[in-house]
C-alpha cells in the first residue's frame, strides 16, 4: 500500500503572521523581487495549494517574508493508504461493512 501525498500550503499563515492581509500587497513586492504576477494569480496563489510554481516565485516569497520553503510547505497525508491493484489502478481502502440485501424473484413483491 502507498500513502498519497500532499503538503498543507501556509502562505496565508506566512502572511498574517507579517501583518499581510491583502493578497493585492504581495504584487509589488513579487514585482520588485522579478516575478510578475497578477492580482488574480497571487490571490489564487495565496488561497489555494499550488500544483507547480517556479523557483523564482519561491524564491522571492522566502525573501519576502524572510523564511524558508519549510516554512511555506509542511508534507500532509492527503488520504489514506492506497491499495494497488492488479490491473494498476489504484482505490482508496475502503472499510468492509455488512449490509443487508433483500433479494427478489420476478412475481414477488
Amino acid at each position: 500500500m502507498i500513502k498519497k501525498m500532499g503538503c498543507d500550503w501556509r502562505l496565508r499563515q506566512v502572511m498574517a503572521e507579517h501583518e499581510m492581509f491583502q493578497t493585492s500587497d504581495l504584487v509589488p513586492l513579487l514585482a520588485e523581487r522579478g516575478v510578475s504576477l497578477s492580482r488574480e494569480q497571487v490571490y489564487r496563489l495565496v488561497t489555494q495549494p499550488p500544483q507547480r510554481m517556479s523557483m523564482d516565485t519561491l524564491v522571492a516569497l522566502c525573501d519576502i517574508f524572510a523564511c524558508t520553503p519549510n516554512d511555506l510547505i509542511k508534507p500532509a497525508v492527503v488520504n489514506a493508504q492506497i491499495r494497488k491493484t492488479a490491473d494498476g489502478d489504484a482505490g482508496p481502502v475502503l472499510p468492509l461493512t455488512a449490509r443487508r440485501t433483500v433479494v427478489r424473484r420476478p412475481g414477488q413483491q
